[in-house]
């Protein structure tokens, strides 16, 4: 049961409270953690185009914070005993949510744990939802772990 879990993470809080629950649910299982980062290349030229040329190094510093956040979260699950690795992937090519997908089928990944905002309404419109394509279009089970609610 659940032997391979796909993790992506992206550094936020969000992310590490989906990292705890997959840590959790491997050392449930006896399972191995695949953490995922993507690097949106396409985003941040989109994001940058109006500002004129965007320089190879804006790239180079996105690949090199993705390499912090797996370093990170890889030491998170090897501090609690599991079995893990990390994949980078980067491109101008797809959403987020297709290579979570492409990665999840490539490595046969049995279930996704990926945290979310849990945003609605125009919250979510305007800022769009990987989550949501991914619990949509997966061909395995998703294990949705949401921000912790604000204090009253």
């Amino acid at each position: 049961m659940y032997q391979k879990i796909l993790v992506p993470v992206d550094g936020s809080e969000t992310s590490l409270r989906g990292l705890q629950e997959a840590i959790a649910l491997a050392r449930l299982t006896g399972g191995q953690l695949r953490l995922l980062h993507v690097v949106d290349e396409l985003s941040a030229a989109m994001s940058m185009s109006g500002q004129g040329v965007v320089s190879a190094d804006v790239f180079q510093l996105l690949r090199e914070g993705g390499e912090q956040v797996l370093a990170a979260a890889l030491a998170t699950a090897k501090a609690q005993g599991v079995g893990v690795d990390t994949v980078l992937v980067e491109g101008f090519t797809g959403r987020l949510c297709d290579h979570v997908l492409a990665q999840a089928q490539q490595w046969g990944a049995q279930v996704i744990v990926l945290g979310s905002h849990g945003r609605r309404g125009v919250g979510r419109l305007v800022l769009g939802s990987d989550a949501e394509q991914i619990i949509r279009t997966a061909q395995v089970p998703v294990l949705v772990v949401r921000t912790a609610a604000p204090a009253p």
